[in-house]
């Protein structure tokens, strides 16, 4: 099972650039990088990326992120991954741009 993680893409070639990201805003103000798993990211798109365009969604491999990852109850009690640490490049098992169209974000297939 792989967790998603969206970013600008500002943020996204920051990544690159450095291999080493605390993530978005909203994560350095948390203190954690948000995740969403293949259920909860159409909501996290509608909720915190409504109308943006140029996004990028990354999937990654929880299992490589050992206790550094933690499922805590979030929005509607759902059980969200949050990681404690910085997100590495190394973490990322593939992006892809996350385009917009009419009707919200194509999320395409969750692989």
């Amino acid at each position: 099972m792989m967790i998603f993680k969206v970013l600008r893409a500002a943020e996204w070639r920051q990544l690159q650039q450095d291999g080493i990201s605390a993530g978005a805003p909203v994560d350095l103000a948390d203190g954690f990088v948000h995740f969403s798993t293949a259920d909860t990211l159409a909501g996290t798109l509608e909720k915190h990326f409504a109308g943006e365009s140029g996004l990028v969604l990354l999937a990654c491999d929880p299992a490589g992120m050992g206790d550094d990852l933690k499922w805590e109850p979030s929005r509607g009690g759902l059980l969200f991954p949050h990681l404690y640490r910085a997100l590495k490049l190394d973490d990322v098992v593939w992006s892809r741009p996350l385009p917009l169209g009419p009707g919200g974000h194509d999320i395409g297939e969750l692989e």
